[in-house]
């Protein structure tokens, strides 16, 4: 079987057992042709693998010994995988009919989409639907103040998210690569950058695309459903070590991609940021300090990384700038996908 329009969707799994099950039984029910399914377990301790090993013979399942991080795993399925294009999937996410031949097909019309995403929409851990229909997300964007945020969220789904779009990115929930720009954007052999571990590494994936002049494009007609733990103002309710690598990834992926330019445009906001982040470690998150010791003792290793994306960048900082918005940010796409591309017909909900 050729790599030609097939899908491989790979999973990272940790202690994800109460939605494990229904996130595969929604990719198994797509009738879109799927190359693989590859999940990586990254050492559960709460039933994970049990639950995982009826779909053994449908899915190919590599049990890590130890937890290697979202991105290292994602990683780990990617090399695994060989097809056109990879859907990064989290475990939390159910694939409405449909989800993925949508992406396939919008994606396909324009050799430079490098990233495709739908709609995705909140969900509650018990795999409920709220009474109102709200977005989790429709892509990313980034503010001046350099954070990155779901466009969006929260927002009751009333048709306003309706139209193809190109985005700055995706939310590596429930996103679509193609396999050409992962090989093209990846560095030092890494797609999405290990020193994340976990989250922002999408973002980090996206600014980097950006810079290599691919594009992602928002398809309104694929849905999905998302139980989405981290949200601007509950670091209360995550885990001490995400707090860390949400604070630590934060100058990655400064250091990493930022431009002169977009610096400079953007320097108050990025500051005052900067001291309500650095303020907070000091005064109160006292166990996210150590993301500062991690960004000072591989600094070298990190300027390397930056050195190599900027070596490979095709767009200029006009274009970069104009992306960084405290307003969710989008732009038009041609008319072709509007044309080519109808509305499949509703499906039902997985209820």
């Amino acid at each position: 079987m050729s790599r030609n329009g097939f899908v491989s969707v790979t999973i990272v799994t940790f202690n994800s057992g109460r939605f494990i099950k229904r996130c595969l039984e929604s990719v198994l029910d797509q009738k879109y042709p799927l190359k693989e399914i590859i999940v990586i377990d990254n050492n559960s301790s709460d039933g994970t693998v049990d639950i995982l090993e009826p779909f053994e013979d449908r899915c190919r399942i590599v049990y890590n010994e130890e937890n290697i991080g979202f991105s290292a795993a994602q990683n780990q399925a990617i090399a695994l995988s060989d097809s056109e294009w990879v859907l990064t999937l989290n475990p939390d996410v159910l694939l409405l009919q449909g989800f993925i031949e949508a992406l396939v097909n919008a994606g396909n019309i324009d050799p430079r989409v490098g990233t495709v995403c739908g709609k995705l929409m909140t969900m509650k851990a018990s795999f409920d639907f709220p009474e109102e229909p709200l977005v989790d997300s429709t892509g990313i964007y980034f503010t001046p103040n350099l954070r990155h945020l779901d466009r969006g969220s929260l927002r009751l789904d009333d048709g306003r998210f309706r139209n193809y779009e190109y985005v700055f990115g995706a939310t590596a929930a429930a996103a679509l690569f193609r396999r050409e720009m992962v090989e093209d954007i990846s560095i030092q052999g890494e797609f999405f950058d290990n020193d994340f571990f976990a989250y922002r590494e999408d973002a980090d994936v996206a600014w980097r695309a950006q810079l290599m002049d691919w594009k992602c494009l928002y398809v309104p007609y694929a849905k999905g459903y998302h139980v989405r733990k981290a949200l601007p103002g509950n670091r209360r309710e995550l885990t001490a070590e995400i707090n860390m690598h949400s604070v630590k990834n934060r100058f990655l992926l400064r250091m990493k991609n930022i431009t002169g330019n977009v610096y400079r445009r953007n320097f108050f906001s990025i500051t005052a940021r900067d001291i309500v982040v650095v303020s907070c470690c000091l005064l109160w998150e006292h166990t996210s300090l150590r993301a500062f010791s991690f960004v000072f003792s591989n600094w070298s290793r990190v300027m390397e990384k930056r050195r190599e994306i900027m070596a490979r960048r095709r767009v200029s900082d006009e274009y970069m700038a104009s992306w960084f918005s405290f307003h969710p940010v989008s732009k038009p796409t041609p008319k072709k996908f509007a044309a080519a591309l109808t509305p499949p017909r509703a499906s039902k909900q997985h209820r």
